[in-house]
């Protein structure tokens, strides 16, 4: 199946679309109508940095049944979608190291399905917001645990540098049913958090819907779905895996600051 991705050949930075081991560089985002130039590069001598660079990345809090049941309660489910922004700035390249700052004394991996915008969304009802979707990918939603419940609020927390791995490419919206993925954290060797998509609170039609009736989202913006219960602690020398069903594998290694 072709994935697009974001990769570095030699000192240049390129979209393009990879198809089996190589890949069709393009002249720009594909969500910003970049065209095949006709170039090639092979996958094996590229590195894939993360396939988008978002205006803005909307993350939804406690958003999984079971999630919610561990960290709360099962009666405590949220209204409507709580949801957080991430800075650009947080994002992690896959493979790249998340850097654990001195600041923090727990920091937890959430593994998670990222929808990536492809068409402009405002106000856009959940009957039609799919058709604006680009794709999905694999996002690690970094978490400093002991901030977010320092603070009350949670920018701190989710906001510093490396905190948002994402990749390692999109798969096209048309070549995949998002409604029920299998969502799984790795610690190095060992699965800790597996859900389905079919066990969030707000489904992705839903969550849209109500994100884009407050902000506009614009192509290549990310909004990350919430993750499965069972998160947990990292500490430098780990290795952390998001993978899901249908996208692939989103591996990034931790390194104290």
């Amino acid at each position: 199946m072709q994935t697009y991705v974001r990769v570095q050949t030699g000192n240049s930075t390129h979209y393009g679309i990879c198809d089996g081991e190589l890949i069709t560089l393009l002249s720009a985002a594909p969500w910003d109508e970049g065209k095949v130039t006709g170039t090639t590069a092979p996958l094996a001598a590229s590195r894939l940095l993360a396939p988008v660079l978002p205006s803005k990345i909307v993350c939804v809090g406690l958003n999984y049944h079971a999630h919610v049941a561990a960290s709360y309660s099962a009666d405590s489910a949220p209204e409507q979608p709580l949801i957080f922004l991430k800075p650009p700035s947080s994002i992690a390249n896959p493979g790249e190291a998340i850097i654990l700052p001195k600041q923090s004394e727990r920091i937890d991996y959430e593994a998670e399905l990222g929808v990536v915008i492809g068409k402009k969304m405002k106000s856009v009802s959940k009957e039609n917001v799919m058709e604006h979707l680009f794709g999905y990918t694999c996002v690690n939603d970094v978490t400093a645990r002991d901030l977010q419940k320092k603070d009350g609020q949670w920018s701190r927390a989710k906001g510093f540098d490396s905190f948002c791995p994402v990749g390692p490419w999109i798969v096209p919206a048309d070549k995949l049913n998002p409604s029920n993925l299998l969502v799984e954290g790795i610690l190095n060797n060992e699965i800790t958090q597996s859900g389905r998509t079919s066990q969030m609170i707000f489904p992705i039609p839903a969550l849209l819907e109500y994100i884009c009736s407050i902000m506009t989202l614009f192509p290549g913006d990310l909004v990350v779905t919430g993750t499965p219960s069972n998160i947990g602690p990292m500490k430098s020398g780990d290795t952390v895996h998001v993978r899901i069903e249908g996208v692939g594998i989103l591996t990034n290694p931790v390194a104290a600051s």
